[in-house]
């Protein structure tokens, strides 16, 4: 684990969405749910801040708003696995090259965003993520 250390180059704020009704017909007619995971725009991602800059994260607040309302917070020390535990673990199984993003977990309360949601991902000592979904639907 400490070899991960030396090869994470940063930390972001970020989001991997999932379309479930994609994932739900996919899952009806018995076809791969990664169509729900594979669509545009559906793992945006802030800016990189180094580790030089900000150190590893591995404590320190968590949080989504949608519109303002907050829907998911916690802590970074909460998650079942650091992020060094995480790289760890996927090195044994994966060949991790440059430039890889590695999205980890997220606090309780996944819910729906639609069209003309403003969404915040914030992460202490990590530059935030503000997107929207779209243009509001008339």
């Amino acid at each position: 684990m400490e070899d991960a250390k030396t090869v994470i180059f940063g930390y972001a704020a970020g989001v991997d969405l999932t379309r479930r009704d994609r994932q739900r017909e996919s899952f009806k007619n018995g076809l791969p749910w990664e169509i729900g995971k594979s669509f545009d725009h559906s793992a945006a991602c802030g800016a990189v801040m180094p580790v030089a800059a900000s150190g590893h994260r591995l404590s320190g607040m968590i949080s989504l708003s949608v519109n303002g309302q907050m829907r998911q917070q916690g802590d970074l020390a909460q998650m079942i696995w650091n992020p060094l535990e995480v790289v760890s673990r996927l090195s044994a199984q994966y060949r991790l090259q440059p430039g890889d993003i590695i999205m980890t977990g997220t606090p309780a309360g996944v819910g729906v965003i639609v069209p003309g949601d403003e969404v915040l991902v914030a992460i202490e000592g990590v530059e935030p993520l503000a997107f929207s979904i779209g243009p509001k639907e008339e």
